[in-house]
């Protein structure tokens, strides 16, 4: 049986927000995510911002940080609130132990994200934080150690807060000079160290006031920060090629995949124009320019036209990505009449869901590798993949989880196939994620991915202890 291409990089994917802790340790800064709090399907996180006045806000949903944040308003924290990302499951204290348990299931990659305001606290520092640089010189010390590589992401849904209250994120150019800053610094500490980096995570869906810090949430704002984040990246691509020979660049998009519903071409068209929702990302990042349709995306969102100079265009020429990354856990249906942007999409009659409604379909990540690699011609990163469940532990904290190897199982063999028969070329697979971590999307623990189950509750209450789960066999 024809096996996968030497040098293929297994592994595991983590982001410090969700898994690392230890907020107020070592010299790190606040980040916009350290304001938000738990949540669960039934109620929604939201960010902890009050009006001057004393007026709680709320945004509706802060996965997606849908609604403006009113300029009088600041971020607070209430007594009353839990915060997962302050101790997450404290990876800050438990690397070594962690690292050595993915060494033990023969990973020779983990891709984990820096966090920004460990590095510099308020963003715009004239140095940085050393206390915090040492602690990923640990972290890939003890990778070294047992032969795994680093795959770093640079920018994880995230910012120092200081920077989204003092310049409204990404809304402002100057971010960029912050963030490529950011970048030489790492460049400089770590460049040796490491080849492969992910200059932002899961980028094309920035909104509002998380991922791109911005108060506004319509279009034009949201599109307008991303063009600054694509411009910050392609330099970023640019310095990293002169100061580290041979490393490589991507990006991370979420890619799960968009079926038009039926073949009616009304729903055919429909898809078609909500995929290039995604495509307007990886398209200006791997190619190095904005598509035709661009202006039709805009116009869409109820604008015209973005502020792009000509040094702007030019250095996304010159700093076009080395590989395209992206997440894959589910894919999706659209038909005429719904939103462009529609993640949730239609019931899909002939899959199954997780217990959070996400349709199970190893079938769509062959084919969205097919489709990124035909488009693009350029190597793929699958970051991202794994299946959220509910997981019981027994006394031991040990958990039965047949139903989370026959999806990686079935998802492996689809991936296999995709690079075996359809020539797909892939750098590596990681998991989302090892070890159990906090959910991003509704930032509770019950929501499990992990090879390795850590005791620790909703509210952040349990031992830490790690325990191995089943292994995948066959």
């Amino acid at each position: 049986m024809r096996s996968f291409p030497k040098g293929f990089l297994w592994g595991g994917a983590s982001a410090d927000f969700q898994y690392e802790g230890g907020f107020d340790e070592g010299g790190r800064g606040l980040l916009s995510h350290d304001y938000e709090t738990d949540g669960s399907l039934e109620h929604p996180r939201h960010h902890t911002m009050q009006k001057s006045d004393g007026t709680l806000i709320k945004p509706r949903s802060s996965f997606f940080y849908a609604d403006p944040i009113p300029d009088d308003a600041w971020p607070v924290f209430l007594e009353d609130a839990y915060y997962p990302s302050h101790q997450a499951v404290d990876f800050y204290h438990h690397y070594k132990e962690d690292i050595a348990l993915m060494a033990g299931m023969g990973f020779n990659v983990y891709r984990f994200s820096i966090c920004w305001s460990r590095i510099y606290p308020n963003g715009d520092e004239e140095l940085p934080n050393e206390e915090g640089l040492q602690f990923y010189d640990d972290v890939i010390s003890e990778l070294e150690k047992y032969h795994i590589q680093p795959l770093i992401t640079i920018c994880h849904d995230e910012m120092p807060m200081a920077l989204a209250l003092k310049y409204d994120g990404w809304s402002s150019r100057h971010l960029i000079d912050c963030y490529v800053k950011y970048c030489r610094t790492l460049f400089k500490r770590y460049g040796d160290r490491c080849k492969y980096w992910l200059t932002f995570n899961e980028i094309n869906a920035v909104r509002g006031f998380g991922p791109c810090g911005t108060r506004a949430s319509d279009g034009a704002a949201r599109y307008q920060a991303a063009h600054h984040m694509f411009v910050a990246s392609a330099k970023a691509v640019k310095l990293g090629h002169e100061m580290m020979p041979g490393s490589m660049f991507g990006t991370m998009y979420a890619m799960s995949e968009l079926y038009p519903a039926t073949c009616k071409p009304e729903d055919m068209m429909h898809g078609l124009l909500a995929r290039r929702e995604n495509w307007y990302f990886i398209d200006i990042m791997g190619r190095g320019y904005y598509p035709s349709y661009a202006k039709q995306i805009w116009q869409h969102h109820g604008f015209d036209a973005l502020d792009i100079t000509d040094e702007d265009r030019q250095i996304l020429k010159e700093g076009q990505l080395d590989y395209i990354a992206f997440s894959y856990y589910r894919s999706n249906t659209t038909k005429a009449g719904d939103p462009w942007f529609n993640v949730g999409g239609s019931d899909n009659p002939y899959l199954e869901n997780t217990p959070w409604g996400w349709p199970i379909d190893p079938l769509g990540l062959r084919y969205v590798m097919n489709t990124i690699y035909d488009r693009i011609q350029k190597p793929i990163f699958i970051v991202e993949n794994g299946m959220g469940a509910i997981d019981q532990a027994d006394e031991n904290g040990y958990v039965e989880d047949d139903y989370r190897i026959d999806y990686l199982r079935a998802h492996f063999k689809c991936m296999k196939e995709a690079i075996l028969e359809d020539g797909v070329e892939c750098l590596g697979y990681t998991m989302w994620a090892p070890v159990d971590l906090v959910s991003l999307s509704t930032g509770e623990m019950k929501k499990r991915y992990g090879f390795i189950y850590v005791d620790m509750d909703d509210k952040g209450q349990g031992t830490l202890k790690r325990t191995l789960r089943s292994l995948i066999t066959g």
